[in-house]
């Protein structure tokens, strides 16, 4: 066993506590093949192993645990947006306005793929759209990190100082669970037929999707890789990337609603999980708070995903923008100087798979004891975890692996669609639908 394979076991074992799972189970899993091909100076395959490996043991398949998880496949899946071709070509992925910027003291990392947050951006730099690389590099040049990214967030837009690792901040953060699963409030145990044999061990369990951006959908997606009927809500008046959501909208539907109609309400009283990615402020105007939704709808599973943890309710952010202010931007640093980047979305997607785990064993909870149930975690905390797990000096070599075998093909309202295949074994993924094609009904 080498030193990846031990601190993903370790981790494993650690969450299967976290989640009250048997840890002897945990530790019965084979051990993989071979290291997950995502290399880094951090244990990111590890990680990833242990986050695929937890949601598959709480999925509720009796022979889970005879199975590790393919470390090629898992691999694949959390670099999914480099498989996705729609149409046979590959979707554009990163906007012109995310990146790294040279400050005159510093490193601002932005981030601009949705067009508001592009909008945001220019405006804080008073640029156009047809500005030059060169001159928003310069402007960015000119000034100090903290006005950067002061304007920047006023403006509504995204940016982050790129920072050194706060060790006591991590291991502050380590002191708390991984995933925080927790009975939140009294209710009578919820009944469903239990087919723990099958494909579909979620079978019958409504989930109502409220999240955007790989970490909530790839939450969502494993659920409804696991049989639930799973209905995304976004709001009308924001558009979803279109590749992002066939990229993470397997076997989903999906329709727009406005989160303060009586039809939200007629949807959440028929659910049995609701699955939360916005910020823990917007949801709380909302009345869409755990302890909102706990006092008005008895025996539901609420699941809350945030990027900074809800000790900052108001701050939005995503995987690339935590990697960048939590340390590991510069431990990933190319030369010693430009920051780098893990070799996927890691924290994303890690906390999707996680978060998946809680909701699945919450469930089990709930029917088995009764209560309203709260589980979570953030980009951060998932951050935290992989700046305190073992490094590598010398990170294994990028391994070639064929796409062909880990990818599957769609028609997607007349679209030719390829994505990753599911990382869970066992489990195949249905198609993604188009966005919003759906009604907002169960």
């Amino acid at each position: 066993m080498n030193d990846d394979t031990n601190a993903g076991r370790e981790l494993l074992v650690r969450i299967a506590s976290d989640l009250g799972l048997d840890r002897e189970i945990a530790r019965t899993v084979p051990d993989p093949v071979h290291p997950v091909p995502l290399p880094s100076r951090l244990a990111v395959g590890a990680l990833a192993w242990a986050s695929v490996t937890a949601a598959s043991l709480a999925s509720g398949r009796e022979d889970s645990h005879l199975h590790s998880p393919d470390p090629d496949r898992i691999a694949m899946a959390y670099r999914s947006d480099r498989i996705l071709l729609v149409d046979g070509r590959a979707p554009t992925v990163w906007s012109p306005y995310s990146g790294f910027w040279a400050a005159s003291d510093g490193w601002v990392r932005t981030h601009g793929n949705y067009p508001h947050h592009a909008r945001a951006f220019r405006s804080a730099l008073e640029v156009s759209a047809k500005a030059d690389p060169d001159e928003i590099r310069a402007l960015f040049a000119g000034s100090t990190v903290h006005t950067c990214v002061e304007r920047i967030t006023r403006a509504g837009g995204l940016a982050v100082a790129v920072k050194a690792e706060d060790r006591a901040r991590d291991a502050a953060l380590r002191d708390q669970p991984l995933v925080d699963v927790r009975r939140i409030d009294e209710a009578a145990p919820r009944t469903r037929e239990v087919r723990p044999n099958v494909t579909t061990p979620l079978d019958g369990i409504r989930v109502l999707d409220l999240t955007r951006v790989i970490a909530g959908p790839v939450c969502t997606r494993t659920l409804a890789l696991l049989g639930a009927d799973v209905l995304r809500i976004d709001p009308p008046h924001l558009p979803e990337i279109d590749w992002q959501h066939l990229d993470t909208g397997h076997g989903k539907r999906s329709a727009l609603l406005d989160a303060t109609s009586t039809q939200m309400t007629d949807l959440l009283e028929a659910a049995d999980v609701i699955v939360l990615g916005y910020r823990p402020a917007a949801l709380a105007r909302l009345g869409l708070s755990p302890a909102h939704l706990a006092r008005r709808h008895p025996g539901l599973v609420i699941a809350q995903l945030s990027a900074w943890g809800v000790d900052q309710p108001d701050r939005a952010g995503f995987d690339s923008l935590v990697q960048a202010e939590s340390g590991i931007a510069l431990i990933e640093s190319p030369d010693g100087g430009r920051p780098g980047a893990l070799p996927a979305q890691a924290l994303d997607h890690s906390a999707g798979y996680l978060l998946a785990a809680s909701v699945c064993r919450a469930i089990t909870r709930q029917a088995q004891e009764g209560g309203t149930w709260h589980v979570s975690t953030s980009l951060r905390r998932i951050a935290a975890e992989l700046l305190g797990m073992p490094r590598l000096q010398d990170p294994e070599p990028e391994r070639e692996v064929d796409v062909a075998d880990h990818s599957q093909q769609f028609d997607v309202s007349g679209q030719a669609v390829t994505t990753a295949r599911a990382a869970l074994p066992g489990f195949t993924f249905a198609p993604p639908r188009t966005w919003a094609g759906d009604a907002p009904s169960w």
